[in-house]
């Protein structure tokens, strides 16, 4: 492999997901050079196998049932879904895994891709295996950022290898609906793909080895989302473990430690997920490949003055909006810190600290019925999704600029009467703006117009 002469940037960036672009885009607001390296596809895991196909699968079938609980309405949407359709309409989600567009965005805000392979190789030191061969390598005057993310985790069990699973990616990527689908894990993953697959005429099993559905939010969430398969049809069975698994010419075999056999034509395995450090270079600066990176508030990773770690791969809030909200964080406190402000506001809320990863980390699973938690325990659940194509609408936030407070917001457009009472708590409590940049909206959402108000006043 030929490798070349090294070049200097301000900041490399390893992962071009949401997180890396984000942290990109504030790198370059600072002045700062930056480069971005990706192996894959530009946009990352949320925009071809995640978020967003995940989103435009599930839309039409949360859509559907929301229609048949309205009268006049519901027996005009009694009929099955248009699959067809709905599996095109996610391919054009995904740009048809095509990254043109994200990729013209990374040169409109002058940082310099570099498709390949990205390893540490010491300290600000990374090198890039190029598709042609060649090897580049760049130093990091000021921060490397870790932000390449997970993959999924798969159990080690007896003929998985010869199964060929579905994991996440072929969830949201299928092309063709199987007739029958087993899905493993209770997690949101596996409730959304049971969900969505069900709705498009698979028979669906979910086998769960705990005691329900969505364990990490209050157990009523979980069981109304479980009735709700149960209604559609589905089978679902708690406390039930795999305990290995074949496949008889066309058909997956699942045997369960309750004695079950499970025929399917595919099965999907949401068990978790591992974060992507384990060919990372990560031990030629001590550390050690294939683990979680721990970070302080700032994003650095602890014991180091130059690397950042932000996103997923810290394993503080596994959720594109949260990564977002640190890789935000990051690039604020990199830009500080290369300007050498000799203090940075780290202190709970600061400008350079992710205090709402400890305690304000929102999210919404996209089931029917939808659940949405915040904070430590779940209040109640609120519905929220993706609109149709051409949403017309406009907000307008107006601000004390004196005591830096929201006090009036007009918003126009569909699903707005939802949004109104975040607004009302902002100005009844005079939470200041500074502050509300820590209130993540959950990605994607119309709550994220919160974001796009904000970065309008930062930027006036």
């Amino acid at each position: 492999m030929t490798e070349t002469e090294s070049i200097a940037y301000d900041v490399v960036v390893l992962g071009a997901g949401p997180v890396g672009e984000n942290v990109a885009d504030r790198a370059r607001a600072a002045g700062l050079s930056t480069a971005v390296v990706e192996s894959e596809l530009v946009g990352g895991e949320c925009s071809y196998w995640a978020c967003m196909p995940s989103k435009a699968l599930l839309r039409p079938v949360i859509a559907r049932a929301d229609a048949r609980h309205v009268p006049g309405l519901s027996q005009a949407v009694q009929g099955p879904l248009d699959v067809p359709a709905v599996l095109a309409h996610r391919d054009y989600y995904t740009s048809q895994w095509k990254d043109d567009g994200q990729v013209g965005w990374l040169d409109g805000i002058g940082a310099v891709l570099y498709r390949g392979h990205g390893r540490l190789a010491g300290p600000r030191k990374v090198t890039v295996d190029g598709p042609d061969g060649e090897r580049q390598v760049l130093t990091a005057r000021h921060a490397v950022a870790v932000c390449t993310g997970t993959r999924a985790l798969l159990p080690d069990l007896p003929g998985l290898d010869q199964v060929r699973p579905w994991t996440s990616r072929e969830a949201t990527s299928a092309h063709e609906v199987p007739g029958r689908l087993i899905v493993v894990g209770g997690g949101v993953v596996a409730v959304e793909m049971a969900t969505a697959w069900q709705a498009f005429g698979s028979q669906v099993t979910v086998l769960v080895r705990g005691k329900g559905l969505l364990p990490r939010m209050e157990p009523f969430a979980g069981e109304l989302v479980a009735e709700s398969l149960k209604e559609a049809g589905a089978d679902v069975r708690t406390g039930t473990s795999v305990t290995a698994v074949t496949r008889e010419g066309s058909t997956v075999v699942a045997l369960t430690d309750t004695g079950d056999r499970i025929e399917a034509d595919e099965i999907l395995f949401a068990t978790g997920r591992v974060p992507h450090t384990d060919d990372l270079g990560l031990d030629t600066i001590g550390l050690e490949p294939g683990s979680w990176l721990d970070v302080d508030d700032s994003l650095r990773v602890t014991g180091s003055d130059w690397l950042y770690a932000v996103g997923d791969v810290n394993h503080r809030a596994l959720l594109t909006h949260q990564g977002k909200y640190q890789a935000r964080i990051a690039g604020a406190a990199i830009a500080a810190r290369a300007a050498g402000v000799p203090l940075l506001e780290t202190d709970p809320w600061g400008a350079h600290s992710a205090t709402a990863d400890h305690g304000a980390v929102p999210q919404v699973v996209f089931t029917d019925p939808e659940a949405a938690a915040v904070g430590l325990s779940l209040a109640e659940a609120e519905r929220a999704g993706l609109y149709a194509d051409g949403y017309r609408g406009k907000a307008r936030m107006v601000v004390d600029i004196n005591r830096e407070i929201l006090v009036g917001l007009t918003l126009v457009g569909p699903g707005v009467g939802e949004l109104i009472h975040s607004a009302t708590i902002a100005i009844a409590g005079e939470v200041p703006i500074s502050r509300l940049w820590h209130a993540v909206p959950s990605y994607p959402t119309v709550s994220e117009v919160w974001l796009r108000l904000l970065e309008m006043y930062r930027d006036a």
